[in-house]
């Protein structure tokens, strides 16, 4: 039932996405970049930014509310929370504070048996910081105040726009470089024949190439969007320890290192992967990696001697 709902909410989502950006590219009246004369680089360049920004930051508007519903997580309200869950809120509100946020983040937890949180949503003003029930019952209220410290750091340093933006300018690049080499590879084949328009087997071969060329850009260019994410961990860490001290940062992530080997497969697959306190990829997948390794960046932190500038989250 859950994988079900995940499915149907990812196909929302992109039917929304698709909608929206064909109604914008029509409003910019770009209805195609291939004329008799070859490539529109203009309205190809358009049409890729559109596509490439657009989505990403239309999924990005989204992100607080796909959070919720794909993992679960269950908001606290904070005018009828209590005990346990009235201190977590009170825990996250002294953190924000301190990090400069003018508004508080929504606080949620869900349940998983990971001792993991994420923080997420479209700006600093509306954003969503949640922790695991694993987190909660095995964590120690100093590496509880270290997580928590790190997400609040992420959310204070608009992690969430700024990582979209890298993922929207990569999307571009990616479309459009895609694109160009498949028309030079159709023409290169076609040789002197005069079809450019495309059709039959031209359009069905251009199409092709695109895709594949496409999958390739991307992939690579995954590799600077996971990069980028890492240099974003380890900012969030030093934050995290301006916040709430390097002991208790240091701690926490101690604490995940001892428990690394609870995974709970319902999210690890799951967009908010990324977003999360610590991830799970070695070896040659590691270059794919959102989060660098735990013992790296323990050794960082206990290196550190808080002149760090810039704050971030610790997922």
């Amino acid at each position: 039932m859950q994988i079900a709902k995940r499915i149907f909410l990812f196909l929302m989502v992109n039917v929304l996405v698709m909608v929206s950006i064909s109604i914008v590219l029509n409003l910019l009246g770009v209805h195609g970049y291939l004329t008799a004369n070859g490539i529109d680089y203009r309205s190809l360049m358009i049409f890729c930014l559109v596509w490439g920004m657009g989505g990403a930051f239309i999924s990005l508007q989204l992100s607080r509310w796909m959070a919720k519903r794909s993992m679960g997580v269950v908001v606290i309200d904070p005018r009828t929370a209590n005990g346990s869950m009235a201190e977590l809120v009170e825990r996250v509100y002294r953190l924000a504070k301190s990090a400069g946020l003018r508004t508080m983040p929504e606080v949620g937890y869900y349940e998983s048996p990971e001792l993991n949180a994420f923080a997420t949503g479209p700006s600093k003003s509306r954003s969503l910081v949640a922790v695991s029930t694993g987190l909660l019952s095995r964590m120690s209220d100093a590496e509880v105040d270290g997580v928590l410290a790190h997400e609040i750091t992420h959310v204070a340093n608009g992690d969430m726009v700024t990582l979209t933006l890298v993922q929207g300018v990569v999307n571009a690049f990616a479309m459009f470089l895609a694109r160009i080499l498949a028309f030079a590879v159709e023409q290169a084949l076609r040789g002197d024949r005069d079809d450019r328009g495309g059709g039959g087997m031209g359009y069905f071969a251009r199409a092709m190439m695109t895709m594949l060329f496409e999958t390739v850009f991307l992939v690579l260019g995954s590799i600077v969007v996971a990069a980028f994410s890492r240099w974003r961990e380890f900012r969030a860490d030093a934050g995290g320890a301006r916040l709430a001290g390097r002991e208790s940062m240091i701690a926490a992530l101690q604490k995940l290192q001892q428990t690394y080997e609870i995974v709970d497969p319902s999210t690890e697959s799951n967009a908010v992967a990324a977003m999360k306190i610590s991830g799970h990829k070695k070896g040659f997948l590691s270059l794919f990696a959102t989060h660098p390794p735990l013992e790296v960046r323990i050794a960082r932190l206990q290196g550190f001697s808080g002149g760090v500038s810039g704050s971030s989250r610790v997922a």
